[in-house]
């Protein structure tokens, strides 16, 4: 991509064209694997990171389940759903709904949905979730939502993208501008578009 070009972003409040984007992989500066460029941004500890453009998380429904009770302090009981209620106009979710077989709740702040799913922290709350349900009985019948799969999932997988808030400029991205030449204010213009620097001394 060029660093003027607008391009189009759909909206990514909605959660169909937020599934799609983040399991697209649109071209982007940061969609880089560059060990010498990530060495000008990240630390040697975030560099072992094998991809922040797009990333995978896979839980299983015990690992899922023991998480949550320790990082939320809430016993959910069997988790049945992970549900996106609200995401921003950068795809992040800002509600949560978790349904478990003993509570549910809604997780309302995005540092804290990125807390309650992670040893640390998730990567950004810009994900999306597939479940996944154990192998149906070995009678060669295909698994049919809502007919035969069984009502506790076996685990859950977040396909996420990005990493951080998303409000502001890519640190990997900016460097990337910058390898390829182009000057701060180019790379201004292109994280915060229809914006003007102003000389203010």
């Amino acid at each position: 991509n060029t660093p003027d070009a607008v391009g189009t972003i759909p909206d990514l409040s909605d959660e169909q064209n937020a599934r799609e984007w983040i399991l697209s992989s649109p071209e982007a500066f940061c969609n880089t694997s560059d060990p010498a460029l990530l060495s000008t941004v990240l630390n040697s500890y975030d560099q072992e990171t094998a991809d922040f453009y797009r990333w995978r998380v896979e839980y299983t429904q015990e690992e899922l389940s023991d998480l949550l009770r320790r990082r939320s302090g809430i016993d959910f009981g069997s988790v049945l759903e992970l549900r996106p209620l609200r995401r921003g106009a950068s795809g992040r979710i800002i509600e949560l709904l978790i349904r478990g077989t003993l509570r549910t709740v809604t997780v309302g702040k995005e540092l804290e949905i990125r807390r309650w799913l992670s040893e640390s922290h998730l990567y950004s709350s810009a994900f999306v979730v597939d479940t996944v349900y154990a192998e149906p009985a070995s009678d060669g019948q295909d698994i049919q939502p809502g007919i035969n799969t069984p009502a506790i999932p076996a685990g859950f997988i977040l396909h996420g993208a990005g990493w951080g808030h998303g409000v502001g400029l890519c640190q990997i991205g900016a460097a990337a501008m910058s390898a390829r030449g182009c000057t701060f204010d180019r790379i201004l213009a292109h994280y915060f578009r229809g914006s003007c620097l102003t000389r203010l001394y």
